[in-house]
């Protein structure tokens, strides 16, 4: 019947008694399966972790400013990294830079919630910030 047709005998399951089978164009089903599986890799989305980095002492514009470009990174749906980085005697003053990192955090806290508390690694003290909008499933 296939050869008639011209086309493909398929087994589909075939460890089942009798085996199941279906007449089908194999190249045409391998093309539009390749196909779908291109159309769907386009359409996911990649969340990248995005860095900001501050130190200790910065002052409220510049704060605003790094704290405007987390929340157009949170909102694009990615992770954000907030670092603050210690140089010399500011090592001495760490709750200096956990108090920024909260207030930072608590800024976001609309659009992002924050995955993990302050943290102090060397000289630099971070957190992660993930947005709310990736968590929630799409309707």
């Amino acid at each position: 019947m296939a050869f008639d047709r011209d086309l493909d005998l398929v087994k589909i399951s075939p460890n089942t008694t009798p085996p199941v089978c279906k007449l089908m164009d194999y190249g045409k089903y391998k093309f539009e399966q390749t196909k779908r599986e291109r159309e769907a890799r386009k359409n996911q989305h990649v969340v990248e972790i995005k860095e900001v980095r501050m130190s200790p002492g910065i002052d409220v514009g510049d704060f605003n400013v790094k704290l405007k470009n987390a929340r157009k990174f949170l909102s694009d749906g990615n992770r954000v990294k907030v670092t603050v980085r210690f140089r010399g005697r500011e090592m001495a003053h760490t709750d200096i830079g956990r108090d920024l990192l909260m207030k930072f955090a608590e800024a976001c806290e609309d659009i992002g919630s924050m995955d993990k508390t302050p943290k102090l690694e060397g000289r630099h003290m971070s957190i992660f910030l993930a947005s709310k909008a990736a968590k929630e499933p799409k309707k």
